[in-house]
């Protein structure tokens, strides 16, 4: 008996320690790992078929990316499949994603003319909007200033539709005040083209397939409309080119072939390829009054350039429109000038007589049938035979 209760008590003085607590230390912290279940006098014995849960493997948190992303224009460097001119005409493809979409495809549609080069200048999720994010006053002021274009291209608005800041404060989207804010925003970016004599191209936000937002893109489209018109810029529309016969998002249509393909991307906002280039095909309508393929046009001096007025909003048939027509159409040339004739220009040496065409006769003595006879002439063989007969 006595035996048994030494080995009972032995027992009992190995199993105390594994009912305690395991302490354990790990790194800058304390853990304290307790057992799941005792363990008794038979599992010490004989051995227990539990197994020790496996410890879950444990995340690491990795560092959170900056919230402050900073953006920044594409370098200025064009990259044209062709040797282009020196002095080739620099289109620059400025706005949000979808200018990014719109200046491949128009490197497409110009790969072959060496007299144009399209310059992306597009920056994702930017927008008139969030100039915390890209400050687009500034940026265009930049190129403006190093002159690394001479005409502009404006795809832009899909990011615009969130709060804006108006002296301090954050305005609701589409709102009364945000419209008033946004415009001036617009008209602010149009004036510094307007003043460095850029030709400027607006396109039209197309329509979209989420309903809301399609109507929030509308109602920003006509701002846009507005601000364009106002600062004589050439508007493209894409909204009735890419909608269906109701006016409603449609995702297929025919491309420049006239097959029906994907016009739009996935998320129902952006161009597909196919899109990109038809409307590529639809700026290139609006850019030929600017560009005839490298030809010389003649610069005409604004009338209002260096005064008060100059900075005036002018309408397109009051202002810039003119001027550019004038420089789309070239010299003019007075009525009253003297014409040259084209027997001036079959003269080889100076001083020659200047023939003074066919007399009535010599067109009666030509042969019947001949083209100069008109329908006279004369009969050779009736001739010949009068001739002997003399």
């Amino acid at each position: 008996m006595m035996r048994v209760l030494i080995l009972v008590l032995f027992v009992l003085g190995l199993s105390l320690p594994a009912l305690v607590p395991v302490v354990a230390q790990a790194q800058d912290r304390i853990e304290v790992a307790q057992q799941q279940k005792k363990r008794t006098l038979f599992d010490l014995l004989f051995g227990s078929d539990d197994k020790p849960a496996a410890e879950a493997p444990r995340k690491t948190r990795k560092p959170a990316a900056s919230s402050t992303r900073k953006a920044a224009l594409p370098p200025a460097v064009p990259t044209p499949n062709v040797e282009k001119a020196l002095d080739a005409t620099r289109l620059a493809v400025f706005g949000d994603s979808l200018a990014v979409d719109l200046a491949k495809a128009m490197e497409r549609f110009y790969a072959e003319d060496p007299n144009l080069v399209i310059i992306g200048q597009g920056v994702g999720s930017s927008g008139f909007v969030r100039d915390d994010f890209f400050d687009w006053d500034k940026a265009l002021r930049d190129a403006i200033a190093a002159d690394s274009f001479d005409i502009a291209v404006v795809a832009m608005g899909i990011n615009d539709r969130q709060n804006l800041r108006v002296d301090g404060t954050s305005v609701k989207p589409l709102t009364d005040e945000w419209k008033v804010a946004y415009s001036a925003r617009l008209n602010g970016f149009l004036e510094q083209l307007r003043l460095a004599g850029k030709p400027v191209i607006w396109v039209e936000l197309p329509p979209m397939e989420a309903p809301s937002y399609g109507s929030a893109m509308t109602q920003i489209s006509s701002l846009q409309r507005l601000a364009a018109f106002s600062a004589g810029a050439e508007y493209v529309e894409t909204f009735d080119r890419f909608a269906d016969e109701a006016g409603n998002y449609v995702a297929n249509g025919p491309d420049l072939n006239g097959q029906n393909v994907l016009m739009r991307k996935k998320d129902g906002i952006h161009f597909s390829s196919a899109g990109s280039d038809k409307l590529a095909f639809f700026i290139n309508q609006s850019l030929k009054r600017f560009y005839r393929g490298g030809t010389i046009s003649v610069a005409v001096v604004d009338p209002l350039a260096n005064t008060d007025a100059a900075s005036m909003v002018r309408l397109p048939f009051q202002g810039l429109g003119q001027v550019r027509l004038l420089e789309v159409a070239g010299a003019v040339i007075p009525l009253k000038s003297i014409t040259r004739r084209a027997g001036d220009l079959l003269i080889a040496e100076p001083g020659a007589g200047v023939s003074s065409g066919f007399s009535l006769d010599e067109m009666v003595k030509a042969p019947v049938g001949r083209a100069d006879a008109f329908g006279v002439g004369v009969d050779l063989s009736q001739s010949a035979t009068s001739g002997a007969a003399d």
